[in-house]
């Protein structure tokens, strides 16, 4: 695929949607889309795309001022939502709604991009729900959630829904290998530990310290051997995400309080401008959200690592995958062939029952965490549980 559509990995029928819509408009064109798919597949770059196309003379050229700054988030008449907190409030919502109402100013679109729609408030859907039953007619409304199920049923019912698949391994490793210059060998090996996620890929791909992580991670199931070595290791998970989603926004912090304080004229005569303790203490709850939502996120790649090692455990164990064929590239194959060792060691001290309730724990963990449970609280029960005994 060419222009703004070459990211988009192994998406060739949403994509020929997608640039149908553009190129043909009227029956093929909606005005509001929900695009859905699993994690990495691509849905909000799909949205980018989308929009740039809409936005470009050439339907998509990649090239132009209108396809580089719909692309980047610097179009006037495009916008890029992506909340850093853990949900979009009604009050956000109807920023959007109005921003949506306004005629394009250089463009031929009014194009708003949700890339988090799934984590829009029930009354948040309340103040959607009029703008996309009553769009401005050059209004497109860009949707994206995993699955529909996570949008709101009176939005996502007057959406024109699009899903992404996951794309094949050798398609990211591919993209890996022409767009980051990843090496061909550890863009296969990454490539195949991420599953179809191409931001995970990429990541495991261009940072030694993520694969160092990972690998650390796949060690806990042999590593762990009592009550205290849960607790220690557990610890040392949040701990360790605190301090990665902390250094991921410092920048930003300081960015935004100098940009607030330089706002309410800070530094004038010495004087503390009146109402500057409020602002103040709203930017500094809405940072420590962020910090929050990314400790989560930072946390649940650990579930994540940690689901494809017991996968690996149960396919060994019920002979999906057997002895001698651990690095198969067809078929059931093993995520994590790289371990074979640590699989077969885990795979024969337990039986399928075992894994299957560490799996269920590691799930139960990610409900955990969703729901606010304490971070530490959460994986410290989900570590207990991968050396406990079988119910």
């Amino acid at each position: 695929m060419t222009g703004v559509w070459s990211d988009l990995v192994g998406q060739e029928s949403a994509v020929a949607t997608l640039r149908r819509a553009v190129e043909q408009g009227g029956h093929a064109m909606s005005h509001a889309w929900l695009l859905t798919g699993p994690p990495g597949s691509g849905r909000s770059n799909a949205a980018r795309a989308f929009a740039a196309a809409l936005e470009c003379p050439e339907n998509g050229c990649g090239h132009c001022n209108a396809c580089r700054t719909a692309l980047s988030g610097a179009h006037p008449d495009v916008s890029l939502v992506r909340t850093e907190t853990l949900s979009i409030g009604v009050d956000e919502v109807r920023d959007l709604v109005r921003r949506a109402a306004m005629s394009p100013s250089t463009g031929r679109y009014q194009v708003v991009v949700v890339e988090d729609a799934d984590r829009i408030t029930e009354r948040g859907a309340d103040a959607l729900l009029k703008a996309i039953e009553e769009p401005a007619p050059l209004t497109v409304w860009m949707l994206c959630a995993p699955t529909p199920d996570d949008v709101i049923i009176t939005i996502r019912s007057r959406c024109r829904q699009l899903h992404l698949a996951t794309p094949r391994d050798e398609a990211v490793a591919q993209l890996l290998v022409s767009r980051d210059k990843v090496p061909p060998e550890l863009a296969a090996t990454v490539a195949r530990a991420a599953q179809g996620h191409i931001g995970r890929a990429r990541r495991l791909g261009l940072d030694e310290n993520a694969r160092r992580r990972r690998d650390e991670i796949l060690a806990l199931p042999t590593r762990l051997r009592g009550l205290g070595d849960c607790l220690r290791a557990a610890q040392e998970l949040v701990t360790q995400a605190g301090e990665e989603a902390a250094a991921a926004t410092a920048e930003q912090d300081t960015r935004e309080r100098t940009e607030l304080e330089r706002a309410l004229g800070f530094g004038t005569h010495g004087a503390r401008p009146r109402h500057a303790a409020a602002a103040l203490k709203d930017l500094e709850d809405e940072q420590k959200l962020r910090v929050k939502r990314m400790q989560r996120d930072a946390l649940d790649r650990v579930l994540t690592e940690l689901t494809t090692f017991h996968r690996d455990v149960l396919a060994l164990q019920t002979g999906a995958v057997r002895r001698g064929e651990e690095d198969r590239l067809t078929g059931t194959r093993l995520v994590n062939s790289a371990i074979t060792g640590q699989l077969h060691q885990v795979a024969s001290s337990s039986t399928p029952d075992d894994t299957i309730r560490r799996i269920d724990a590691i799930l139960e963990a990610r409900t955990a965490l969703e729901t606010n449970v304490a971070p530490l609280l959460a994986m410290e029960a989900l570590l207990t549980s991968m050396v406990a005994p079988a119910g």
